[in-house]
């Protein structure tokens, strides 16, 4: 969890802000905010503007457009532009409003290439065709592999022939079966003489806002003019002030924040000290550091959620739910009971032997401890069958026989993986909604809620099904109110406020991005079955190449040396490229799949107190 902290203002006189930086070292636990900040709320206000007209002016200055194809009708637009209100702010706004549009741009011509093969037609006419039974449906397929024997067996039109890729559609009966050799593409959504049209609006509004920007060029001076009188306004300002409060210094003000929970001891130390400070609960706008607050086993893990980013002040801290997640994927990847042994061994080492890794020890014994027993439920020991093996109990091999199968035709330890990602990314939306109504309110995510209603819901009415705890009927009916009641959500209620209409279409847009996501990131999980194989196959290798060489050797007692060097040698390698890739892969579908499907952005900075640095002994 995110420690809550308070926010400190110190307001002391130039000299003794040395010594007071000394005494807050010694106490190591306030973060002091390091830039300058003004005296007090109007030269704050008079700063911000005068850093608004710099950034105006700046902007200005870069504004050329002599190079521009549509120079001509850029300096007419000038002409009839009309300037009025703040000169800067106005700047500001026209700039931000033409990186917009020059991002709306590039996607509209984006857009334009994709549907510039299917060409103009006539969307309504197409759509009037499913009015009457038929259907249409759109291939592209590369010039070797078009068949024009299909033009004899479909009703198929050309649409595009570049001598490299040939663009068609069939026309069908919706209400006959109906089969092809290649896969459909997804049909255009508008004609390209539409794409066209929107790229023609949007370049005529750049023109009109390249205009303004040229017009507003010409009153730069006056933007200098307010600048200048501006910051000698708030040099007057600073020195009337500081003459008030004191005769010979200047006062210095600074900012830090401290967790909350220190709060008494803090205070009464700087009462000690005779300083004057205020005090009040840090918000999110102060954009306070982040310290984590976790339990013993989750903190392992809170240096792998400082790698992606740490958490906003007003987000949720996903190391508790990253920590066991992590732990299983890593096990699962290196998947064998010895490594685990060697893990941990090596954890003893790093605490006793090396310092400066000390702190990574027990992480590196938690996810040893973790392969151990996931090695042996994979049927793993230094590449040996532990099932082969007369001293395993009876108990055990029937714990380890069900991974060893087959699960409706595919191996059971890749189900597993895949339903281990279904339930990773199923806890990860549920944070994202519970997150995200947490921060924004629940009228604004009932999208979120519909999405996460529909996938978690129907997952485990899956799973209701294959056990057969519930008639068919009944989980079809629940299904059914489901599906409504998430379509609501995710088509009508996503935006509220927002034209209907355009709901509906953010919510097929939405559709087709969670279809293909959510397959994409289930089936990535396939790789902490491959690697677990991977592992397993080069390790058993290995014992079967020093067993070659042991039988192969006439002289006894070497051919054991031989078996154990290849051994050593073989499993030390192997050891070392499994835990590489238990280690990279695994963060990577903590950071990808889990961090994207949790809804996390990670935008915080790191608590670091001013204290003193101890040297390790």
């Amino acid at each position: 969890m995110v420690t809550e902290m308070t926010k400190y203002s110190f307001i002391l006189l130039e000299e003794e802000s040395e010594g007071f930086m000394q005494q807050l070292q010694q106490l190591g636990v306030v973060d002091i905010t390091r830039s300058a900040k003004p005296v007090d709320g109007t030269s704050s206000e008079m700063l911000e503007r005068a850093a608004a007209e710099k950034k105006a002016m700046a902007l200005l200055s870069k504004t050329c457009y002599d190079k521009d194809p549509d120079i001509g009708a850029i300096r007419e637009a000038a002409e009839k532009a009309i300037v009025e209100g703040d000169l800067y702010r106005l700047t500001l706004r026209t700039a931000e409003r033409l990186a917009g549009l020059n991002a709306e741009l590039d996607m509209a011509r984006k857009k334009a290439m994709r549907l510039l093969p299917w060409g103009e037609f006539d969307k309504a006419a197409v759509e009037g065709l499913a009015s009457k039974g038929l259907k249409v449906r759109y291939y592209s397929a590369s010039k070797k592999a078009f068949n024009e024997s299909w033009n004899e067996l479909y009703p198929l039109q050309v649409i595009n022939d570049d001598g490299k890729t040939v663009w068609f559609v069939t026309v069908s009966d919706s209400s006959e079966e109906y089969s092809f050799p290649l896969n459909e593409c997804a049909a255009p959504e508008e004609s390209f003489r539409d794409a066209e049209a929107e790229i023609q609006s949007i370049e005529k509004e750049i023109t009109l806002q390249k205009g303004l920007m040229l017009k507003l060029k010409s009153h730069a001076d006056e933007i200098r003019t307010e600048y200048d009188r501006l910051l000698s306004d708030l040099d007057l300002y600073l020195a009337e002030i500081s003459g008030e409060q004191a005769v010979e210094n200047r006062i210095s003000l600074f900012e830090g924040f401290a967790p909350t929970e220190t709060d008494g001891e803090l205070q009464a130390r700087l009462d000690a000290m005779g300083v004057f400070y205020l005090t009040e609960k840090a918000t999110l706008e102060d954009n306070p550091p982040i310290k984590l607050k976790n339990n013993r086993f989750a903190s392992m893990f809170e240096v792998l959620t400082g790698m992606y980013g740490m958490p906003a002040y007003n987000e949720f801290d996903l190391t508790p739910v990253l920590g066991p997640f992590f732990l299983l994927f890593f096990a699962l990847c290196l998947g064998d009971a010895g490594y685990g042994l060697v893990l941990i061994a090596i954890s003893f080492f790093l605490k006793k032997k090396v310092k400066s890794m000390a702190k990574l020890a027990p992480l590196v014994m938690t996810l040893g401890i973790g392969t151990f027993f996931i090695g042996i439920l994979m049927n793993t020991f230094f590449g040996f069958s532990l099932v082969e093996q007369s001293f395993i109990p009876e108990w055990l091999k029937k714990c380890i026989r069900p991974l060893q199968g087959d699960v409706a035709g595919f191996p059971a330890t890749m189900v597993l993986a895949i339903c281990i990602g279904i339930l990773n990314i199923c806890v990860a939306m549920v944070i994202k909604a519970i997150c995200y109504t947490h921060r924004f309110g629940m009228k604004n995510n009932l999208g979120t809620w519909g999405w996460t209603l529909f996938v978690v819901g129907g997952v485990i009415l899956d799973g209701i099904a294959l056990f057969g705890l519930l008639q068919s009927e009944i989980i079809k009916w629940i299904f059914i109110v489901l599906a409504i009641i998430s379509g609501l959500g995710i088509y009508i209620f996503n935006s509220p406020g927002r034209n209907p209409f355009v709901n509906i279409g953010a919510g097929l847009w939405d559709t087709y991005n969670m279809a293909t996501g959510l397959l994409s990131d289930t089936l990535s999980f396939i790789r902490l079955y491959a690697l677990g194989l991977a592992g397993g196959m080069l390790g058993s290798t290995f014992n079967t190449l020093g067993g070659m060489l042991m039988d192969s050797c006439p002289v006894p007692g070497l051919n054991w040396l031989l078996f154990a060097i290849i051994f050593v040698i073989g499993h030390a390698l192997n050891i070392a490229l499994s835990c590489l890739g238990a280690f990279v892969h695994p963060l990577r579908l903590t950071f990808v799949e889990f961090f994207k499907n949790s809804g996390y952005e990670g935008s915080g900075k790191p608590y670091n107190p001013l204290a003193v640095k101890k040297e390790e002994a």
